[in-house]
């Protein structure tokens, strides 16, 4: 049966194993994005506390920010952290995903906060193999190859660790540590010994990252842990964060809208005039009901409280855009598990679930995914040079 599960092993590794060491190693590349972005820029996202002066009120932020940005970007939301260190961010209509770093007690402008270039090409070659598909939830040959190479990852993991498996308690210890006198000897433990105490992670990663890959294999994944699997399917287009609360009250109902529609329908929202001392009655409120948050992000229609937690759990609150009354709070808890569950696959596959800790043990997995092709690919010319070696030697002796 080894033998079979050794064919496996082998002749998927040697077609794929490089694309599993560039997804792999670009993964590590990323799993500190968030904190080597903010290294590299901490004007950016660290303020200096002023002694006894209190932030300034949305309102107030929002007259500072447009008094320092041109006219023709047009203010819709706001993110306040719980952190008294921390600056508040500015999202504007015509910018995207780039926000603006400001600072919450004087009301100025830091910069823009947006992730480096850098990151954003590793991104791509860790989903997409560069080559991106043309448009959201499109396809692309570098999306199928990252997806196959995925689906066949599972498999050499499963079918390394059954080949590790070892005959006596002497072939155990020696499968569990590193020799470091002997060169031969450490590559290869490398490859036996690093990949056995990096396979369940490995396979954590690989499972939950195949669901961007196959639609098929993503509705299965939200079946299987109590999700629908009509409505898991459109979690492929999610909601932007500054989608109106009407929108999101049909979505929770399983109705759907056509894009046009949406787009439609929050360019008029965007288009009315705004008072924004309604954000100062919508954050009295909530900190009244919501005591320990993490973030509070205030839009023209809807309120977005970041609880204090590595899975990604966020409360929703739609007011009145006139008098700043709370309407609805929805609560993570009472929202479909359809859409909980995307959070926790992204957290399961990025290692943010468990902080920093799980952060480093899913980087030194990665690096060892990574390796893993590369010493197999090692071993197997070793092997094959070795039988080259002996099969000359035969035909000389006859």
């Amino acid at each position: 049966m080894k033998k079979i599960f050794a064919k496996i092993h082998l002749w998927l590794s040697v077609p794929l194993g490089l694309v599993i060491t560039v997804v792999c190693l670009s993964g590590a590349v990323l799993v500190f994005e968030g904190e080597i972005t903010r290294a590299l820029h901490p004007e950016l996202y660290r303020v200096a506390v002023p002694a006894n002066v209190r932030p300034l009120r949305p309102s107030q932020l929002a007259d500072r920010i447009r008094g320092q940005m041109p006219d023709s970007l047009h203010l819709v939301s706001l993110q306040l952290s719980a952190r008294s260190d921390e600056p508040c961010m500015a999202a504007f209509r015509e910018t995207g995903r780039r926000q603006l770093s400001v600072d919450p007690y004087t009301g100025a402008v830091n910069g823009w906060a947006e992730s480096p270039a850098f990151f954003g090409t590793v991104r791509k070659l860790h989903r997409w193999l560069l080559d991106p598909p043309p448009s959201k939830g499109e396809k692309s040959i570098g999306n199928a190859i990252v997806g196959v190479s995925t689906l066949a990852l599972v498999v050499i993991l499963v079918s390394g660790l059954i080949l590790w498996i070892p005959r006596s308690r002497k072939a155990l210890r020696n499968r569990l540590k590193v020799s470091c006198s002997d060169g031969r000897r450490f590559w290869h433990d490398c490859h036996v010994s690093l990949g056995f105490y990096a396979t369940l992670l490995l396979l954590v990663m690989a499972l939950t990252g195949l669901t961007w890959s196959f639609g098929w294999y993503r509705t299965a994944a939200y079946a299987l842990f109590g999700g629908t699997p009509q409505i898991a399917v459109a979690q492929e287009f999610p909601a932007r964060k500054t989608d109106s609360g009407s929108r999101q009250s049909r979505e929770r109902s399983g109705e759907r809208n056509t894009g046009r529609e949406h787009d439609g329908t929050q360019a008029e929202t965007e288009a009315r005039p705004f008072d924004y001392a309604v954000w100062d009655a919508v954050l009295g409120q909530l900190t009244t009901h919501c005591t320990a948050y993490k973030t509070i992000t205030l839009t023209r229609t809807e309120a977005q409280v970041a609880r204090q937690s590595a899975m990604r759990r966020i409360d929703r609150a739609t007011f009145d855009p006139r008098s700043g009354r709370l309407a609805e709070i929805a609560r993570y808890e009472d929202t479909p598990r359809q859409q909980r569950l995307r959070g926790w696959f992204y957290a399961l596959h990025t290692g943010t679930w468990g902080g920093i800790w799980t952060k480093i043990f899913y980087f030194l997995a990665a690096l060892v995914g990574a390796s893993l092709p590369l010493t197999g690919y090692w071993l197997w010319w070793r092997r094959c040079t070795k039988k080259r070696k002996t099969h000359l030697a035969a035909v000389s002796r006859c």
